[in-house]
């Protein structure tokens, strides 16, 4: 469900003020149970974008208020819906309401990192960065450590030159280095991809352009509607949160016309198939990363299978396999292979043929670490292609690699898991129309003077 923007309510900070006086006066909520219902609203709508298999890891950065409470919160119930959550809170408030969301998190093995334990570059170690430093009452420049946190932040959601996809970045309420009320008055703030306004949305986010934004925060009585004149969307059957605006799918396909694909072409298809991937993020797709993959054997028969892309870097595509599996015995017989793209509500789809080669076993390593030890199992009990005496065998080894490492400690890598890259030689890029004349955007790859340049033409 959604809700037209232009037919919401937004709150001034005066206003935001007033009503958080009136729920924990006359309206008889405490402070915890307005933390508890806010940061189970902040979870919930992250679970209902960011699937935990894709997105496990999240660097949860709390300030030292209510925001920051509402914070440890939703990494509670985050770690109960699958994710990884991690903590970094610098400047604890010593009140009993905050020790406790502290000791309870203790309790479920989440790490707290100290600022300086963070690494330098946050999108290498997490797939969602959640801002829950300033709330509606904060006033002033950000002061260390949150302006340098801050900075982290809006680092983390530049590009670099791999290719590799940057995290994503949800605010509590108000991004951190907003005006509550005019919202990025500067180069300072930040740029999330997901909002979760709380209670009602404050009017900075009229100025909110990502593409997720949420209301969270089901406690609001009538009478403060009433008083307010409020004009709030109604939750949907037993969710904590509900979308405000369209769906990002409709947004991102009111853009695509033939015309501007064509326009708009890049010269580099890396930077072409980077538009285009994150265009299916941005939708909303389901797994836009998934890629059909077909190899041939060294007499040319064919065969294809789904995989998921884990990266580009290194100057191709890269994806995890079974070295003992068909596709493996394959590409060492025949290296050429090419990976498919389909991405549906958008009518696109990318063709990318190569050859491929393994990656190194410190890459392959470093991949397998990142996973969380659940996901670790698999390819530990994994037999592919070969002939099982039934799937209670493979649950049967689940179960004792699971038992075998309960204490948290490393799993190793199996030798016969690990990663592939596929170096591409040609791209095409087809756009498809309703009008069945369709537009591909061919890109191949040719040799100058000992360097590689790619020629594209359109069809």
């Amino acid at each position: 469900m959604e809700k037209d923007p232009e037919c919401i309510s937004y709150l001034t900070q005066q206003q935001a003020v007033e009503i958080d006086a009136l729920l924990m006066g006359p309206s008889g909520f405490s402070i915890d149970q307005l933390m508890e219902l806010a940061g189970l609203s902040v979870a919930s709508a992250i679970a209902e974008v960011y699937r935990s298999t894709e997105y496990n890891r999240v660097l949860v950065i709390c300030g030292p208020g209510n925001n920051g409470g509402d914070g440890l919160v939703a990494a509670r119930h985050l770690h109960h819906f699958g994710y990884k959550p991690y903590i970094c809170y610098p400047k604890r408030t010593p009140k009993p309401l905050y020790t406790g969301l502290v000791t309870q998190l203790e309790s479920l093995s989440v790490p707290f990192l100290p600022v300086e334990g963070l690494p330098q570059e946050l999108s290498n170690d997490f797939d969602i960065l959640v801002d829950a430093i300033f709330g509606f009452s904060f006033n002033g420049m950000p002061r260390p450590p949150f302006d340098g946190l801050i900075y982290g932040l809006l680092s983390a959601r530049k590009h670099d030159q791999t290719f590799q996809r940057s995290p994503v970045i949800v605010s509590v309420d108000i991004p951190s280095g907003w005006h509550v009320e005019k919202g990025a008055v500067n180069s300072e703030g930040i740029t999330p991809d997901m909002l979760v306004s709380l209670t009602a949305p404050k009017l900075c986010a009229k100025m909110f352009c990502g593409p997720h934004h949420f209301l969270g925060g089901r406690f609001v009585p009538p009478s403060i509607v009433d008083k307010f004149k409020l004009q709030l969307p109604p939750y949907p059957g037993t969710s904590m949160c509900v979308r405000i605006g369209k769906p990002p799918l409709a947004d991102v396909q009111a853009q695509i016309s033939l015309e501007n694909v064509e326009k708009h072409g890049e010269a580099d298809p890396f930077v072409q198939f980077q538009k285009w991937f994150d265009d299916a993020v941005a939708a909303g797709l389901k797994e836009p990363n998934s890629m059909a993959l077909s190899t041939a054997s060294k007499d040319g028969k064919p065969s294809s299978r789904m995989v998921q892309l884990k990266g580009i870097h290194g100057g191709g595509f890269v994806w995890c396999s079974n070295y003992g599996s068909r596709k493996a015995q394959e590409i060492s017989e025949n290296p050429h292979a090419s990976l498919l793209f389909y991405w549906s509500g958008l009518n696109r789809q990318v063709r990318v043929e190569g050859f491929v080669q393994k990656v190194s076993d410190e890459e392959s390593e470093q991949y397998f670490r990142s996973r969380p030890q659940e996901i670790q199992i698999g390819p530990a009990v994994s037999e592919q292609s070969n002939v099982i005496p039934g799937r209670h065998f493979l649950h049967q080894k689940y179960k004792e690699i699971e038992e075998k490492y309960s204490d948290g400690s490393m799993i190793p890598r199996p030798k016969h898991w690990g990663g592939y890259r596929l170096i591409p030689e040609c791209f095409e890029f087809w756009q498809g129309d309703e009008s069945q004349v369709h537009l591909r955007l061919s890109y191949v790859a040719e040799e100058i003077d000992g360097k590689i340049s790619w020629r594209r033409t359109v069809k």
